[in-house]
């Protein structure tokens, strides 16, 4: 591995760094645990941060300093103890006290270690009920944030931009794949107008966009010795969305019985268990906020996503496959089905999801 200790030293750390490894399996950044010999010294995470992704460092770091500083002054506020660990800390670097250092080829950041801390990967109803109180709360803090945050990639969860881009790739039609893929273009059309409700809504004022996560997986949540949520972690798709992105985000994933890409769609369908785990959780910390419309639209959100998903993967498969990084010619195509699958199971279920939500939402 790469000798890292000239970047290391470009940030203003204590100690005396002992080790330097890699952490974690992340597929966008390079993360590293920078071990320090003092026992008084907090140890470190170094990433390396993807700026083929995040094209905009300094807007991506701004959006994260804002949030961290916002829900330490709240915690502090509550009079919370243990705030450090609640909480990701950046370090500055020594030049010029940014939150990022740029090294003529790279873009580097570091945060303080959370010590005794750690996560999960399953998902289950338990850590889908955490994972909804977190993000929802993660939420709730964040609504009277008083700075200005971008977003850290345009158009992320735009659904008629992503609409936008497949009929651009059907219209170029580049590698000759729009044929053989007419009827999921047809299941995709037909849903087309009640799938970016959020933007219309949105353009009409009846829709807010709030401070969201963008990225809610099981495993972005850090717990304590005692299982109880420290905090919410992975902040750089942290940006002005409609709620429903945390929300729809979580549930593609996690309440689908299967992987993205399963060919067998007789095991592809959207778990009621977790939908109603997550739900719980959500609605517990993030209700007091929520407006009626966006309660109300929380099983559109459940549909939104894995349409969104089947629109970006039909996309790449018809573009040739530029995009995604595919195991094998059809797999992109695959997944599209798959997504288009987990869909339909969705809306089977929304009379059922209207009704558990409205027993629980707010009076």
């Amino acid at each position: 591995m790469k000798d890292l200790t000239p970047i290391t030293s470009q940030f203003a750390l204590r100690g005396t760094i002992n080790e330097i490894r890699p952490l974690g399996n992340g597929l966008i950044n390079d993360t590293f645990i920078v071990r320090t010999a003092e026992p008084d010294a907090p140890d470190y995470v170094l990433q390396r941060i993807n700026h083929h992704i995040f094209t905009d460092v300094d807007c991506l770091q701004h959006n994260i300093e804002a949030v961290t500083r916002h829900i330490r002054r709240k915690l502090e506020a509550a009079g919370e103890d243990d705030i450090d660990r609640k909480v990701l800390t950046f370090i500055p670097n020594i030049t010029d006290g940014k939150t990022y250092y740029y090294d003529g080829e790279n873009y580097w950041r570091v945060m303080i270690f959370i010590p005794r801390a750690h996560t999960y990967e399953a998902v289950t109803p338990e850590s889908s009920r955490n994972a909804g109180k977190a993000f929802g709360r993660f939420q709730a803090m964040l609504v009277d944030i008083d700075e200005e945050l971008q977003e850290s990639i345009p158009n992320f969860h735009n659904m008629e931009f992503r609409l936008q881009q497949l009929r651009e790739a059907v219209a170029a039609d580049a590698v000759g794949r729009v044929a053989e893929v007419r009827p999921l273009l047809d299941e995709i059309d037909r849903r087309a107008d009640e799938m970016v409700k959020a933007e219309v809504l949105h353009r009409q004022g009846k829709l807010p966009k709030r401070i969201c996560h963008c990225d809610t997986k099981v495993n972005n949540m850090m717990f304590d010795e005692n299982d109880n949520v420290l905090c919410v972690i992975d902040l750089d798709t942290v940006m002005p969305s409609y709620i429903f992105s945390d929300y729809g985000d979580f549930l593609r994933t996690g309440a689908c019985t299967s992987a993205e890409d399963e060919p067998d769609l007789s095991k592809v369908e959207f778990d009621m268990d977790i939908f109603r785990a997550f739900t719980e959780g959500y609605l517990e910390s993030a209700g007091e906020f929520l407006t009626p419309i966006e309660i109300e639209n929380l099983p559109y959100a459940a549909a939104l996503f894995p349409y969104m998903q089947a629109v970006r993967f039909l996309a790449d498969y018809i573009n040739g496959d530029t995009y995604y990084k595919i195991q094998y010619p059809d797999h992109n195509l695959v997944r599209t089905r798959a997504q288009i699958k987990m869909l339909q199971s969705v809306e089977a279920h929304t009379p059922e999801m209207k009704t558990f939500i409205a027993e629980r939402a707010p009076r």
